[in-house]
């Protein structure tokens, strides 16, 4: 094989496939990035065996052949040379050579019939995104996402289609995240639990643009992402999700309107006061005219009020400063509403049409502040 690519074109496609190499494997093969020359395109593909991510680079190919190398040393070298066209060659016994101006690295490879393919999807059912929204939801539920394995299927979201409307949801235990999608098309009703891990990963790589669209396809055991010219390929989680809708309640005795870059930088400024992984809640007093939002930490207090509009009865509640913060960021309007029913029950973030809900349990601060 021999293959020519300017370092901008190989660098990129290496940066985009190796998201799929695992850190710790017991099949040194999955730790390569495979390069295939051998179909008329230059395609690097890395698998391991959950998530599998492939793309096409523009380049040269002399002679047409294929090689598995090592990931991280191939990304490095890569990574170290000059910014000019790089030559790959290599011989019958995976002896690989890469030059770019004076560099020449000499590398041994492994055979590319040994690298476990992406397996093969049946492209039926076809989900249409633009870059943009695809990009942008993940971002918006995804920090929701269980980080444990307790129960696996918390380490995924929901992609709920029916009629119209594409409803992600994700959960923790603690709190949880929805959003809405309009669609042009219509579905019949389909629930799909994809890994946390694979939308992180498609979010860091996904150019995000908004004329530009993603082709979503579902299969019993698989997703397949397909954009630009790269292909990412993960085994759904499988398990019943959680029935979020007897989780979402309409219903409360207080609504707030606040604004919500106030609410953030309140929150924002109580954390100051806290360290990594302290379990001391922000107590919030709604009262008429304005919230009380108060700490008392090891390290200090701190007291501060904010304007609001209230309808209902006056309620106090404490929060993780935390939960607050990552749906707040997420969040655009500049009013936004907050429903609550006591300080037991959980609050509701959401907008007039619920585009957008989040919901985060409160923190018995008797017991803890």
């Amino acid at each position: 094989m021999k293959l020519i690519c300017s370092k901008a074109n190989l660098l990129n496609g290496v940066q985009i496939v190796s998201k799929a190499v695992p850190n710790k494997t017991t099949m040194s093969i999955l730790e390569c990035i495979l390069i295939d020359a051998s179909k008329g395109d230059i395609r690097l593909t890395a698998n391991d065996m959950e998530l599998g991510i492939e793309t096409v680079v523009s380049g040269e190919i002399i002679e047409k052949g294929i090689i598995a190398l090592d990931a991280k040393i191939f990304q490095e070298i890569i990574r170290h040379l000059p910014d000019n066209d790089i030559t790959i060659e290599t011989d019958e016994s995976n002896r690989t050579t890469i030059t770019c101006e004076k560099a020449i690295f000499n590398i041994i490879g492994k055979s590319g019939e040994d690298f476990s393919y992406l397996p093969t999807i049946e492209k039926s059912l076809s989900l249409m995104l633009s870059q943009f929204s695809l990009k942008q939801v993940i971002g918006q539920t995804l920090f929701s996402v269980a980080d444990n394995d307790n129960n696996k299927i918390m380490m995924g979201e929901l992609f709920h289609l029916k009629d119209d409307v594409l409803r992600i949801v994700a959960l923790d235990g603690h709190r949880v995240s929805i959003r809405k999608l309009h669609l042009k098309d219509h579905f019949d009703e389909q629930k799909y639990v994809i890994p946390g891990k694979t939308l992180s990963e498609i979010a860091k790589i996904l150019p995000g643009d908004t004329d530009k669209d993603v082709s979503i396809f579902f299969t019993d055991k698989h997703v397949l992402f397909e954009f630009d010219q790269t292909t990412v390929v993960s085994r759904l989680l499988e398990g019943e999700y959680f029935n979020i809708d007897q989780m979402i309640t309409e219903d409360y005795e207080t609504k707030i309107d606040v604004s919500k870059k106030d609410f953030y930088n309140c929150i924002e400024r109580a954390t100051l006061l806290t360290k990594e992984g302290d379990k001391k809640p922000v107590i919030i007093h709604f009262t008429n005219d304005y919230m009380e939002l108060r700490i008392n930490s090891a390290i200090g207090s701190m007291d501060e009020t904010i304007d609001i509009t209230k309808e209902g009865k006056d309620v106090m509640i404490g929060f993780n400063a935390k939960f607050l913060l990552d749906a707040l960021r997420v969040i655009d309007e500049e009013t936004i509403s907050i429903y609550l029913v006591n300080p037991k029950a959980p609050c509701f973030i959401r907008d007039q049409e619920s585009n957008y809900i989040y919901m985060v349990l409160p923190v018995n601060f008797t017991t803890v502040q």
